[in-house]
């Protein structure tokens, strides 16, 4: 395929391209050679290569909660997780490593309200409808009791990590919410171990010593290299074995897997249950076309794994489960380049996380050349829109019947792209080596990723002349919005979006640069339809026997959520689902 073709996938090839065909859920190539179609069920493996009390699918935050959890209740487990050992990046561990910690001295009757508004909004009076009415009062029951042990549950694993970056306390994200004064929900808090401080700049996250890590490498230490291959070896993990059917009874009930391991198909039996935590649909080219708004394929990014494409939801649609709001994800605006695996095979760009959307020197601009939107909401963390901003970028322009923000582009001048790198170095896509970036930010402009022009009417012709523009940018324009803004700068004041006057700076030194920006983020939050059990649910409400799901296949935050909520979630929803799995009896 040729890199900008699109790869086209029809209806069949979005199941049985993707291995998770209906076929698979009846595992007839599993059975043995002499045995006979009225003496056995089909659906059933004849013999299980592998089998444990509860089998986990995914090895991220919410898959290794739900390990533990499920361990630490008595059950034997045994977890598949489709990347090597080696190269094991999931979203988690790409992560900014925030998460959530309220204080212990909030109203805990406000504290489910506040919760219930992010999840829903059915209990915000302006608000038409809740996200998830049926099952939202059950949920935030149960995450408002368990957020409250997050912080602790890390530390049970890694008494290392800093207490202090996780303690208590500000303010948190959502003023017009209910109960926001009385839960004392706070700020988002941070996941580093102890002498994070003494940490060498120079080594990326993954290089460095233990007591070192930040972020989400400091979390997916915690919770998978301490939590479990540590102190409870007794966890089985199977890397580079993807799962590709759910193992069905007549009556629906999940009893285990079908999987690939070293080249051939293995049968998994799951005594009690089976967790998918397999993470959402951010590389799935049929995914992103049938469920993100506008251009789902070309005119999106996403900066966490490349491991994740759906498979567990395609999983959980062959075995009857329902589908819960799918078009919803953590997202803003952020780059992406044509680099790597996924756009080779697939035609999706690498995402990644820009560190120039709200910084001096630089502003945003739609495909004509007009700024939109005040540029620090995508990054203010004290202002609660930052995730819901790639509703602008998605914004239908119907008179001109074009989607005329995608992508978008970041215009900055030679001050600030000799300042400081325009992306995030440390963490995402660019930190874990899927993106080359230099510190100059000249890998990129000399790759073409980033067009460079002695002046802002040379730099719009370069833009018009990139197909993704689609001739659309108007030289004179764009001029006349730099200097718009250059007059904000001088005066101190946005007259047009009020952006916070710390983060202007006017785009006046040339040469003058120009990035592309799409909607996107670290994740995808719609997915499988689920209670606070976390058992996953059919299309009339019903739980799939023997099935749950914890993190971004069925995030609980399908309304809106504070930074650091994807991370909370895989604990409090993970130990959930992992608690609950256990708990039921062997079926055989």
């Amino acid at each position: 395929m040729h890199a900008s073709d699109e790869k086209r996938i029809s209806r069949r090839s979005f199941i049985k391209g993707s291995a998770i065909g209906a076929a698979g859920v009846f595992a007839g190539s599993m059975l043995s050679p002499g045995a006979k179609a009225q003496q056995a069920d089909p659906r059933i493996p004849q013999k299980w290569d592998y089998e444990a009390d509860v089998v986990v699918l995914g090895l991220g935050g919410a898959g290794a909660s739900a390990a533990i959890e499920a361990h630490d209740s008595g059950a034997s487990v045994l977890v598949l997780e489709k990347q090597a050992e080696a190269t094991h990046f999931s979203n988690t561990r790409m992560s900014g490593g925030v998460f959530h910690n309220p204080d212990p001295a909030g109203d805990r009757k406000a504290l489910v309200e506040y919760v219930k508004a992010m999840m829903c909004g059915k209990n915000i009076p302006w608000k038409l409808e809740g996200e998830q009415p049926h099952v939202s009062d059950a949920m935030a029951e149960m995450y408002a009791e368990g957020v409250m042990e997050v912080a602790d549950f890390l530390l049970a694993q890694a008494p290392d990590l800093d207490r202090k970056g996780m303690a208590p306390g500000g303010k948190a994200s959502f003023p017009m919410f209910p109960g926001f004064e009385e839960a004392k929900y706070g700020r988002t808090v941070f996941c580093g171990y102890k002498d994070l401080a003494k940490a060498d700049p120079n080594l990326p996250l993954y290089e460095r010593p233990r007591l070192t890590k930040g972020s989400g490498e400091a979390f997916h230490w915690a919770l998978v290299e301490e939590g479990i291959k540590t102190k409870r070896p007794g966890i089985k993990i199977l890397y580079e074995t993807p799962a590709k059917s759910l193992v069905q009874r007549p009556n629906g009930e999940v009893i285990g897997v079908i999987a690939t391991k070293d080249g051939r198909e293995v049968a998994v039996k799951a005594k009690k249950a089976v967790v998918l935590a397999t993470g959402g649909f951010e590389y799935s080219v049929p995914m992103r076309r049938a469920f993100l708004e506008g251009p789902g394929v070309k005119g999106w990014c996403y900066y966490g794994a490349l491991a994740n494409t759906g498979d567990g939801i395609l999983m959980g649609i062959v075995a009857g489960a329902a589908l819960s709001k799918v078009a919803k994800s953590a997202s803003r605006i952020e780059p992406a380049f044509p680099y790597g695996e996924p756009w080779e095979k697939l035609g999706l760009k690498i995402g990644t996380m820009s560190a120039a959307t709200s910084v001096p020197h630089s502003v945003i601009v739609d495909n004509f050349g007009e700024r939109y939107a005040d540029e620090h909401i995508i990054t203010d963390s004290t202002r609660p829109y930052r995730y819901q901003f790639y509703k602008e970028a998605v914004k239908y322009d119907m008179l001109n019947m074009v989607y005329s923000r995608v992508p978008s582009w970041l215009i900055f001048d030679e001050t600030l792209r000799a300042e400081r790198p325009v992306v995030n170095m440390n963490i995402s896509t660019v930190g874990y080596g899927f993106l080359p970036w230099s510190r100059d930010n000249m890998d990129a402009i000399n790759r073409g990723w980033i067009l460079r022009a002695d002046s802002l009417e040379e730099l719009a012709q370069k833009i018009q002349a990139d197909p993704e523009n689609r001739q659309l940018m108007d030289a004179d324009r764009l001029a006349e919005t730099v200097r718009r803004f250059n007059s904000y700068c001088a005066l101190g004041k946005d007259e047009q979006f009020n952006r916070t006057p710390s983060t202007m700076g006017p785009v006046e030194k040339p040469p003058f640069y120009a990035m592309k920006m799409y909607p996107g983020g670290p994740n995808t939050k719609g997915g499988l339809d689920a209670n606070a059990d976390r058992s996953v649910l059919d299309w009339n409400g019903n739980p799939i026997p023997r099935l749950f799901a914890a993190g971004e296949i069925a995030s609980v935050f399908k309304f809106t959520y504070q930074a650091g909520g994807n991370l909370t979630e895989c604990i409090v929803c993970g130990r959930q689902a992992g608690r609950n799995a256990a708990k039921l009896a062997p079926w055989g």
